[in-house]
Parts: C-alpha cells; sequence; structure tokens
C-alpha cells in the first residue's frame, strides 16, 4: 500500500488516516471517513466550478443581450468571489477549500464584460475587467496586510446579501428573470450547501462556513424566482 502514498497524503488523506485505512484496515474510521468525503467533494465543486457558469455565459452570448441582469450584483459578487480567493490563498488553505471562487471569478468577469459589449459599451467592459484584475493582483500580493483580506471575506457576507437582493429586486419589478440562468443559479445552491460541509470540516473556518451558509440561503431565493418567474417573454419584441 505504501505506493498509495504519495498519491492520497495530503491531497484525500492526512498521513494518521492512510495509516488507519491501509495499515490497521480501520475502514470505518467515522473522522477519516469525514475527511475523505470533505476532500473528494472539495475537488469535486472545484472541478465542477469550471463549468458552473458557463450556461449563463452562453445564454447572455446566445440571446446576445444581458437584459434582466443587475451590473451592480456582478460587480458585488466579483467583489465577494475576490475577497474569497485571497483569503482562502493567503490562510494556506487547500486548493480544495477555495478554488471554485477562482474559477467563478474568471467566469463572473467574463459575463461583465458580455453584460457591457452586448449593451454598447465595450471600452467600458473591457476596463472594468483590467481594473479588477490590478485589484485582485494586489490583494493577493505580499502588499497586502492578512487583516485587510480577512476584513474583506468578513464583509463578504453584506456583499453577497446586497448582490442577491438587487438581482432579486430587478427580477420582481420586470416580472421575470430575464438572461438569469436557472442551471447556474441551481449549481450555485448546491454548491454553496456542499460548502457548508467541506469548510467546517478542511479547514474548520466558521466564516467561510457561514458565509456559504448565507450564500445558499441567497442562491435558493434566485433559484425560486427562476422557477415561479420563468424567463422574458419576448428578448426582441419585433417593432410593429
Amino acid at each position: 500500500m505504501e505506493p498509495l502514498r504519495p498519491l492520497l497524503v495530503p491531497f484525500l488523506l492526512p498521513e494518521r488516516c492512510f495509516d488507519e485505512f491501509f495499515l490497521r484496515f480501520h475502514l470505518l474510521n467515522v473522522p477519516c471517513l469525514k475527511i475523505l468525503l470533505s476532500k473528494g467533494l472539495g475537488y469535486g465543486i472545484v472541478a465542477g466550478s469550471v463549468l458552473v457558469k458557463v450556461p449563463q455565459v452562453l445564454k447572455v452570448w446566445g440571446s446576445r443581450s444581458g437584459g434582466g441582469l443587475s451590473l451592480p450584483a456582478v460587480l458585488l459578487e466579483l467583489l465577494a468571489l475576490g475577497g474569497s480567493a485571497s483569503y482562502g490563498c493567503a490562510r494556506g488553505f487547500p486548493f480544495s477549500a477555495w478554488g471554485e471562487s477562482l474559477f467563478l471569478l474568471l467566469q463572473t468577469l467574463t459575463l461583465l464584460f458580455l453584460i457591457e459589449h452586448f449593451g454598447g459599451r465595450t471600452a467600458r467592459g473591457l476596463l472594468l475587467v483590467v481594473g479588477f484584475g490590478a485589484f485582485l493582483g494586489v490583494l493577493v500580493s505580499p502588499l497586502t496586510p492578512l487583516g485587510v483580506v480577512t476584513l474583506l471575506q468578513g464583509l463578504n457576507l453584506p456583499i453577497i446579501v446586497l448582490s442577491r437582493l438587487l438581482q432579486a429586486v430587478t427580477n420582481h419589478r420586470q416580472g421575470h428573470t430575464g438572461q438569469l440562468s436557472g442551471v447556474t443559479t441551481g449549481l450555485l445552491f448546491g454548491g454553496a450547501l456542499a460548502r457548508i460541509f467541506t469548510s467546517l470540516t478542511v479547514s474548520g473556518d466558521l466564516l467561510l462556513a457561514t458565509t456559504f451558509g448565507v450564500s445558499a440561503a441567497c442562491n435558493g431565493v434566485l433559484l425560486a424566482q427562476v422557477l415561479l418567474l420563468g424567463g422574458p417573454r419576448d428578448p426582441h419584441p419585433k417593432k410593429e
């Protein structure tokens, strides 16, 4: 079993759990099973996050419109994702604990540019993307104290609530969810629920777990709107 050690330790199992499973054959060791489940689930979430917002991006691209999507909500979501990614990186947490924030950030940046581009504001879209990239670079650099990154992570709670609230209000006012993707919203809801468990098990960070709990609740509200209100009746009405 020793050849398996470098493959599993420390990516999926700590040394003590490898010994419990493969040397002592205690296959029902509950604490180690929790670690294995949480890390496996964490890597699965990170892998899945590569495609989470692809349905949303494709929906905007296909309709050539970001109608119904709140730009302030997207900007706030970017700030929250940047805080989560930089916090996990600065605290030295395993990539499985925060990696999806990085992939979601890249996809959200793409979505931001498309909303601006199809709204006839391509130059402003490019400026926002470059500006946020510079901000993120400073955030993860040694120039930024850990306390600042921790503060930003703590602000994720009100940022996430405000971001989802803005989108929910936009949906309510227009009577439909516009180009908001039900698939992406559902995946974000499920991923946030799973992240509560992995945050408590892998990193033991209550701040991260609370943030994901709030995110799950807010995404649940948007998912309910998608199911109840549906998409736009006609995103490109014909002129009489």
